[in-house]
């Protein structure tokens, strides 16, 4: 049902926790599962240096959360505003159609992190 690369990410998150000095947070909640993600993220030059996530919820909440952060580092706000739920789902090698949810939660996180934050698009 899940790909190998969507258990590893559930099994060994990455970059779990909060970030110090975070430069911009955000947290999305599912009101229909509960789940819910909180990310953080240090923005250095224009770009994400460190992004970091807590998150309840489904295997697919943390996995998506946790490729998130490898995906989001490096990019400026607006090429990571550009990211959407089937290139984390691609990332991850796909997910199951009742599982979509969980990328676009992640990404809900990410635009809310992102809304305001020094160099984010309006």
């Amino acid at each position: 049902m899940y790909t190998t690369l969507v258990l590893d990410h559930f099994r060994n998150p990455r970059n779990g926790g909060v970030v110090p000095d975070a430069s911009a947070s955000g947290r999305a909640w599912n009101e229909g599962c509960g789940d819910e993600v909180q990310l953080s993220l240090r923005l250095e030059g224009g770009r994400v240096a460190e992004a970091r996530f807590l998150a309840q919820g489904c295997l697919a909440s943390i996995a998506c959360a946790s490729r998130l952060t490898e995906l989001v580092r490096g990019l400026s706000p607006g090429e990571a505003l550009r990211l959407d739920r089937a290139a984390l789902a691609a990332a991850l090698g796909g997910l199951p159609p009742a599982s979509q949810h969980a990328a676009q939660l992640a990404l809900d996180a990410l635009r809310a992190a992102l809304a305001g934050a020094p160099g984010a698009p309006p």
